[in-house]
């Protein structure tokens, strides 16, 4: 268990969740169309993508039914407020996230590794709001919600071993994840903090 991450695995949920709310309530009202970092979606698309993700992690964690629509193929239409959409599911997540004890060892996860160690889990998902928060401040003009600190512990779950799905040999636990299609290869090029080095190893170029 990556003992970092033990003590401040709340602390990062929080930062990140914020920062997904604070940005999407950011976004213009002629921004929606907008591409993102996010090859082939828009704004609109990766909201609706971060949102269904969350709520993922929350019915996996035995709050909720889940998304109603698939995070990987988002429709680019949002029925009501999007603000409201990515409340409610960040909302429902931190409830989830609130019934786990700090004891708990581990914790089931949507992702197809199946259940992981508490602090590496709750990390994971709070990297998916906070980057996809990212690459919607990137497309909307926005200022990066990311900072070292916490870019840092992102990529400490980021890079955790891990065994992977169907052959069991222990990898970097974002590396099945990307040969599925979910980030891009890494980007190679001079990194100046932990920002940039979390953005380069999750296929981003950092703006």
């Amino acid at each position: 268990m990556n003992n970092i991450l033990d003590t401040v695995w709340r602390d990062v949920l929080a930062t990140s969740y914020r920062a997904l709310n604070e940005v999407v309530a950011g976004i213009g009202d002629d921004q929606w169309n907008l591409p993102t970092p996010c090859a082939e979606w828009t704004v609109t698309q990766v909201v609706q993508h971060a949102a269904g993700d969350q709520l993922a992690y929350a019915a996996a964690l035995g709050v909720g039914a889940g998304p109603t629509y698939n995070p990987f193929d988002p429709s680019g239409v949002i029925d009501g407020s999007a603000v409201e959409l990515v409340r409610e599911a960040v909302d429902q997540t931190a409830t989830a996230w609130s019934t786990v004890a700090d004891e708990t060892p581990t914790v089931a996860t949507p992702l197809p590794h199946g259940e992981l160690t508490t602090p590496v889990a709750a990390v994971l998902a709070a990297l998916d709001a906070a980057v996809h928060a990212w690459d919607i401040a990137i497309a909307t003009g926005q200022p990066s919600p990311l900072t070292d600190e916490l870019s840092a512990h992102l990529l400490a779950a980021a890079r955790t071993f891990h065994p992977a799905p169907g052959s069991g040999v222990a990898v970097e636990i974002i590396e099945p994840l990307r040969q599925w299609g979910a980030y891009g290869p890494v980007v190679d090029g001079d990194t100046t903090g932990a920002t940039d080095e979390l953005l380069h190893y999750l296929g981003r170029t950092p703006a």
